[in-house]
């Protein structure tokens, strides 16, 4: 093609481009890839490069991996210099570019380019420019410049800057996007583990960066000398650092067993010991004659971090405690049943403060795991409530291990060592099965152990039983709560013994809470029943309370049952003399009664049930306190929306005054009034002649309602001056 041609072709593009439709620019690229290459002028050959590169103002991936082509076959056409004076610079001026499109086409350009350029240029412009778009605000740009890093690196034979791309790396995994999170794992970690063979760098600063994470959040309680104090409250950001710092050394594991297979000094075949340690190379190991670092990492280091990470964690960091436990059953999978038994169990059975077989540690490595028995009553407690779930689902649950978990947890609740525990330990330890038992799989062995403890003749085995199962309860499905949970607490229940008795009902309240299945609700009902035939305060106090803590989740029937109950039993009088039982007898109705008034009763629960009781508490005054009597109050007029004089009729009527029924709930009656201040509209025919209630304001109106006496009063006139205009 002569040069006028080119020079023709060269001065007409930049012309015609604007005057094509977008879908068909991408027909001019041969046109523009033919001008930029042969014209002489590089002014010229900038200008059209710059058409190129701003072909689509915001190209789709389509578009873009055309575009991408082009440039890619530019750069072999022109060599070396000319790429890296002519189309980098574009990509440079693209970085900052308004459209994340144009951005993500530089993005995606960069490690596809690196290969026509000389590698002095692949360290300095090409990284710096991969580095400015990791900053980048849109997703997909940082994404895509995760995957071209990956890209680059092994075009890179000069690893000066391994320690920048280690950074970059590392600030990648902790991106707050999932997607970048995951390019970065799959493409970018290993790309950079085999580029610079740093694998032990890398595994120290991620230990330190999953530390620092949670150590540099503010402790949950600032009083010195308290459990809280070591506790960190963790910020979603850290929270969300540390989960995928922990993913990332799962992903590291096989490079972790293949590195240590490799650098075994001792005599070893992996032909026929495989790819696990053998108990035979373990027991050359405990010699001690032979440094091997690259083993010792995880018992030495990995593991001692984790479980000081452990003793930062709160109770409700459950989600962080699963990321462990997967990466711990994944190192006894990939490490083999013996390295499980003498190694990794030994080294977390002194972290609780157990006894353990240290044999197959050199002397050496021994006494720093001794170093990880807790010495203070202060790291007893860290150690029961943050480093024993490990244990038990991360370290005894292992396939192999499945029968010394029974036995564990066996000693755990059933031998001396739950009789001889403060309730505050037997607290920490059910916590520690809790966490065990949000993996399914236990679910049955929890259970048989339960099972023993509920047949129990020892009282405080059945109390712990009852009070476990109660903790383990939002952990199982509707299936096994039928099987497993009622027929145990229905056991208990039947007990001759109160305390156990009212440790099961308890556990009754956590089942209702969690579960809404009619026959569940049904079990419980009847059950209640059988509880408060019994006639006792204490076990009235009782089911009253464990049934509150359900109101807000449970079902309507339910609800239904609580109400009419109270009702009931607040009509029955109570002795006179015994004042301190009345006022928690009527604590307990009153807290019930305001927990079901925040829900949306049916009128017919609020006509039949709620105002009575109502009514029948506040006959009491000496025994209410000051704040649920005028709780109940503002209930009686919010529900009623009218006086007490008009409400004393109500109760009347209830009693069987059919007439006050009729004037009370009627349509001119105070429950057939609306409570807003809408224009009134036509009620429609009804062949009932009482009329539903008006739908209840909302939990939250109710609860802002408090002290407010004269709004209320003002309410109550505005509506009646809305409805007789």
């Amino acid at each position: 093609m002569g040069l006028e041609t080119i020079q023709i072709l060269a001065d007409a593009l930049p012309k015609i481009v604007p005057y094509v439709l977008i879908n068909h620019r991408e027909e001019l690229l041969p046109l523009i890839m033919c001008a930029i290459e042969r014209h002489p002028d590089s002014t010229t050959r900038d200008s059209l490069t710059h058409t190129l590169f701003n072909l689509i103002k915001r190209p789709d991936e389509q578009q873009r991996r055309i575009i991408m082509d082009a440039c890619v076959s530019l750069a072999k056409n022109v060599g070396e210099m000319r790429t890296e004076t002519e189309l980098l610079p574009q990509c440079w001026e693209q970085i900052n570019h308004m459209y994340e499109e144009r951005r993500l086409l530089v993005a995606q350009s960069c490690g596809e380019l690196a290969e026509f350029v000389r590698p002095e240029i692949r360290d300095s412009l090409i990284l710096s420019i991969v580095q400015q778009l990791i900053e980048d605000s849109a997703t997909v740009v940082r994404e895509a410049a995760a995957q071209n890093l990956a890209l680059l690196l092994p075009r890179c034979p000069n690893v000066e800057k391994y320690f920048k791309v280690e950074e970059l790396m590392f600030q990648l995994i902790c991106d707050p996007s999932g997607v970048v999170v995951e390019a970065t794992l799959k493409e970018l970690v290993p790309a950079v583990i085999n580029w610079g063979n740093k694998l032990d760098h890398i595994l120290r600063v991620l230990l330190s960066h999953i530390l620092s994470s949670a150590q540099l959040c503010p402790p949950l309680s600032g009083v010195e000398g308290s459990m809280e104090s070591h506790l960190r409250v963790l910020g979603e950001r850290e929270r969300w650092s540390v989960d995928v710092l922990l993913r990332l050394l799962t992903e590291l594991l096989p490079c972790v067993h293949q590195k240590a297979l490799e650098t075994c000094p001792l005599s070893y075949d992996p032909e026929t010991s495989g790819t696990t340690f053998s108990t035979s190379l373990l027991e050359l190991y405990a010699g001690g004659r032979v440094e091997w670092p690259a083993f010792e990492w995880m018992h030495v280091d990995c593991f001692p971090d984790l479980i000081q990470l452990a003793c930062l964690l709160p109770q409700k960091e459950d989600s962080l405690r699963n990321r462990t436990t997967k990466f711990l059953l994944a190192v006894s999978e990939q490490f083999g049943d013996s390295y499980l038994t003498h190694i990794m169990l030994p080294v977390f059975l002194v972290a609780v403060g157990d006894d353990a077989d240290l044999t197959f540690f050199p002397s050496r490595v021994q006494s720093r795991i001794k170093g990880l028995r807790p010495r203070t009553a202060m790291a007893e407690k860290l150690a029961t409530t943050c480093v024993l779930p490990l244990l038990l689902a991360g370290v005894l649950a292992s396939p192999p291990n499945h029968e010394k978990l029974a036995d564990y947890l066996r000693k755990l609740l059933i031998g001396g060592s739950m009789e001889e525990s403060t309730p505050t330990k037997r607290n920490e330890i059910f916590n520690a099965i809790r966490f065990l038992c949000t993996f399914e799989e236990h679910h049955g062995m929890v259970f048989n152990i339960l099972w023993e403890m509920v047949v129990s003749s020892n009282i405080n085995m059945k109390i712990s039983a009852a009070n476990l199962l109660k903790v383990i309860v939002p952990y199982i499905d509707a299936k096994v709560a039928s099987t497993h949970i009622l027929p145990a607490l229905i056991t208990l229940g039947s007990d001759q013994n109160l305390n156990v008795k009212y440790a099961s009902i308890d556990a009754f309240g956590a089942v209702a809470q969690h579960f809404k299945n009619d026959m569940i609700v049904d079990k419980i009902r009847v059950q209640m029943d059988a509880f408060l035939e019994d006639g006792s305060h204490e076990a009235t106090i009782a089911v009253v309370r464990a049934m509150v803590v359900a109101v807000p989740h449970t079902t309507e029937k339910l609800r239904d049952y609580l109400l009419s109950k109270i009702f009931q039993l607040s009509s029955t009088p109570t002795s006179a003399s015994d004042v301190l039982r009345r006022r928690e007898k009527a604590n307990a109705f009153c807290e019930a009664i305001r927990a079901l008034d925040a829900t949306d009763l049916p009128a017919t629960s609020v006509r039949d049930f709620l105002l009575p009781a109502v009514q029948n508490l506040l006959k009491d005054t000496d025994a209410l306190d000051p704040a649920h009597k005028e709780a109940l109050e503002i209930i009686m007029k919010e529900r009623s929306g009218g006086t007490f004089e008009t409400i004393s009729k109500v109760m009347g009527a209830h009693l069987g005054l059919a007439s006050s029924v009729s004037s009370f709930f009627g349509e001119g009656g105070l429950l057939g009034k609306k409570e807003s201040t809408e224009p009134p509209q036509e009620p429609p025919k009804s062949p009932n002649p009482l009329p539903p209630l008006p739908v209840e304001d909302t939990r939250f109106g109710r609860i802002m309602r408090g002290n407010f006496t004269d709004m209320l009063r003002v309410k109550v006139k505005s509506q009646e001056e809305t409805q007789n205009p």
